[in-house]
């Protein structure tokens, strides 16, 4: 590596973990845990997990060890462009630089709390930017419905407790508009949307056109998003990683903010 080049790769990541300052700054897990108590899409195979060892083995050291099985949507976790949109990324292929940056917090939960199918507005939005200030481009964007209080009771979180293709009809949880998830798109620029509920498009949505909007474009979405009521609406930093699944159109995410 030449002299330049490596002043270059020096100053480029020096830049990024100055601005992520875990020593004096809180980091706040926006995670739910995977067990049998995490919620999936009522169609999809839920968590599992598998005792193989666990105890002292004849040599005297401990040992535990576990399988698991899981789909890819469930819990907190991503969806991949290529969950809805045909030769985009995979989850494997995301840019990393798309899942960390600097974070905004929009709280509808007053507008949901009188209509539980609510889809987030671009009122909501602009709304948000006439108190803080307009939204930087490539930011990440997390939307607090305030359902995220309601994991992991099934009923309150999604609509309904029961499983299988007849309790599709029955999912009421609110969502991002098309709409707003479009201008978001053309007007910020972002890297990413994520809220607290099990989807980007409401329950009730049949046609996913959210899904659809974002991921033609390749911007990835954050679902069963964990403790957004411990974030400020600014002035913070998520990472988002999620399992390197080959070709996965999603899978589970660990997201954290840093503030």
């Amino acid at each position: 590596m030449s002299k330049l080049i490596y002043i270059f790769v020096l100053i480029f990541h020096t830049s990024i973990f100055a601005q992520i300052d875990t020593q004096n700054s809180e980091i706040i897990d926006l995670t739910h845990s995977f067990s049998n108590e995490t919620l999936y899409w009522v169609t999809a195979k839920e968590f599992n997990l598998e005792e193989v060892a666990k105890g002292r083995t004849e040599k005297g050291y401990y040992y535990s060890a576990n399988n698991f099985e899981t789909a890819e949507h469930g819990g907190t976790h991503i969806d991949a462009p290529i969950h809805f949109a045909e030769n985009k990324q995979s989850v494997d292929e995301i840019p990393l630089k798309k899942l960390i940056g600097n974070g905004i917090k929009i709280d509808v939960s007053e507008q949901v709390k009188s209509n539980p199918d609510y889809q987030v507005s671009v009122k909501d939005i602009t709304d948000w930017e006439k108190i803080h200030s307009e939204i930087q481009p490539q930011s990440i964007i997390l939307f607090q419905t305030g359902f995220g209080e309601f994991y992991p009771d099934a009923e309150k979180y999604l609509g309904t407790a029961n499983r299988g293709e007849e309790a599709l009809k029955e999912l009421h949880f609110p969502g991002l508009s098309e709409e707003a998830a479009l201008w978001l798109i053309e007007n910020r620029n972002i890297k990413a949307v994520g809220l607290d509920t099990a989807s980007i498009d409401h329950g009730q949505s049949t046609d996913f056109e959210t899904h659809v909007a974002l991921m033609t474009r390749n911007i990835p979405a954050f679902e069963n998003v964990a403790n957004l009521r411990m974030l400020p609406d600014k002035d913070f930093q998520i990472i988002a990683l999620p399992i390197k699944i080959k070709g996965g159109s999603g899978g589970p995410l660990r997201i954290i903010a840093i503030k």
